[in-house]
């Protein structure tokens, strides 16, 4: 079972993308929301680090379900959502 007991989040700008985790018991798994996919859920949106992470905190709910629709277990520990 995947859970987000930590809410921290960061904007890796190298990748375009917000990162968290989740963890699946001991393991942790990344997480990256690419810039597009943000856009997708606020079309008005600034391209800076304040507004892709309001964007993101704004969505957190909807964006972890994806996060769970994609998690398929294993031995993959990065998932990008876009």
């Amino acid at each position: 079972m995947l859970n987000f007991p930590n809410p921290s989040r960061i904007y890796d700008a190298s990748r375009r993308s917000v990162c968290f985790w989740g963890y699946d018991k001991a393991r942790e798994i990344a997480f990256l929301v690419d810039d597009a996919m943000l856009a997708k859920l606020n079309p008005d949106i600034v391209s800076d680090e304040s507004s892709l992470l309001a964007t993101f905190d704004r969505n957190r709910d909807q964006i972890l379900e994806l996060a769970r629709t994609l998690y398929k277990g294993g031995p993959q520990n990065k998932y990008t959502i876009s």
